[in-house]
């Protein structure tokens, strides 16, 4: 009897995981690594990893603390969580209490805790990042899939968003929105995101405001939609993008008030899970998120000079007839190479991976699918992580030689010479067709 119950249990596990493969970042970071590693020149456009270095003062830090050892609260280091709420309020105007918010190891696995505590449906738009999807799946949670236009960037319209809800009004939905966006580089308008919180709240949505990127902004201007849908939105954000410190896994959500069952229901899962996030990099991250001088000119020029790239990028794409918006934070294009349709389908390349295979392949220049982000497997689009530069390097450059001088193509092509590479290796690529 127990070896059929235990078998009974591991079918009914692989209903949910069954053709799920690893995380699609992750594979093609390690496959570069795999290519690099055989001799052969990779640039890695794939994995969305700042290049930029955790800020001296958040190393000294963790240093300083090396020596905290005892396992710290479920929710979190209350001298953190008290830094959290005034960061956000500092930045948002957002009024919380330490008592609001809690840590995880990575805002990534607090996203598939609250999947795995709430039943509800989980609404996300196409494109949008590669975890969230097969977190649902995993946790037995129905995906409904926004679809998006490249006219408008790519941004969940809240027309479409009202037209899945009303259908069904009183429907548990939990909605991601991510944005400065991950695939796209998109932001979103005050005027979009007030329309947008006047839909989740005639329908009562959970909104989580995926705000990862949120410091990397391109004009430090980010706006949260929590100032418009306070009730109902959770705050996600984290150290691995703005402060460069994504091996150092630590996530952060800050809930409303009246979501504190919602809250207490995902610090049970934790105490049963993870137990408590490293306590040497909660200390370290409560300089992070004080405001210090340091960080803030680190901020500063971290969104220069990936304003500077990004828009280089764009333009030398749209001169080979690729469209693609330009960014608007984070460190992500989206383009779509439809353009060259016929001349691909010529070489037997129909779907946006046997692109990026081809390209992977002839060019070694490696970046991702736009399948990947959920867009149709025949739609040409990709997304390229424009991080393959030496950050340490370039930020001592813009800091110093560079401080009170824009960062032009000069710039670029001194410090980020990789990445002009690999646009000239694409442009060389697609005059071959």
């Amino acid at each position: 009897m127990e070896k059929r119950l235990k078998s009974r249990h591991f079918v009914n596990l692989n209903l949910n995981v069954r053709g799920l493969s690893q995380s699609a970042t992750l594979l093609i970071n390690e496959r570069s690594n795999d290519l690099i590693q055989k001799g052969e020149t990779v640039y890695k456009l794939g994995l969305g990893q700042s290049p930029f270095p955790v800020p001296e003062i958040v190393q000294e830090a963790l240093r300083h603390n090396a020596h905290q050892k005892d396992y710290l609260p479920v929710m979190g280091l209350l001298k953190l969580r008290e830094a959290i709420a005034e960061f956000n309020y500092r930045h948002q105007g957002l009024e919380c209490t330490a008592d609001d918010i809690m840590i995880g190891p990575g805002s990534k696995e607090l996203i598939f805790i609250l999947q795995l505590v709430y039943y509800g449906e989980l609404i996300i738009p196409t494109p949008s990042w590669v975890s969230y999807s097969p977190q649902a799946r995993i946790a037995g949670r129905h995906v409904n899939w926004v679809p998006t236009s490249e006219e408008s960037e790519w941004k969940l319209s809240p027309e479409k968003l009202d037209l899945i809800c009303r259908s069904d009004p009183d429907r548990p939905r939990v909605v991601i929105l991510n944005y400065p966006s991950n695939p796209t580089g998109a932001t979103y308008s005050e005027a979009w995101l007030k329309k947008l919180a006047k839909v989740a709240r005639k329908y009562n949505i959970i909104l989580i405001s995926d705000e990862i990127y949120s410091l990397l902004d391109h004009n430090g201007d980010h706006v949260s939609i929590a100032r418009y849908y306070p009730e109902g939105t959770i705050v996600s954000s984290g150290l691995s993008k703005w402060a460069g410190a994504g091996g150092w896994r630590l996530g952060t959500f800050t809930f409303p008030s009246n979501l504190k069952w919602l809250q207490k229901a995902m610090a049970t899962v934790a105490s049963e899970t993870f137990t408590s996030t490293s306590a040497p990099i909660q200390y370290a991250a409560v300089t992070a998120f004080e405001d210090h001088p340091e960080i803030n000119e680190y901020l500063h020029h971290s969104r220069r000079i990936l304003k500077s790239l990004g828009n280089y990028f764009a333009n030398r794409l749209r001169a080979k007839r690729i469209t693609v918006p330009t960014p608007k934070g984070g460190f992500y294009l989206f383009p779509n190479f439809s353009v060259y349709r016929e001349k691909l389908a010529a070489k037997g390349i129909l779907t946006s991976f046997e692109l990026c295979e081809a390209i992977l392949r002839d060019t070694g220049v490696a970046f991702l699918p736009g399948m990947e982000f959920g867009r149709q497997p025949e739609e040409l689009t990709a997304r390229i992580a424009y991080v393959d530069f030496e950050g340490e390097t370039v930020l001592k450059a813009a800091m110093n030689e560079y401080k009170n001088l824009p960062l032009t193509e000069e710039f670029l092509k001194k410090y980020c010479s990789k990445i002009l590479y690999a646009i000239a290796k694409m442009e060389d690529w697609l005059d071959a067709l």
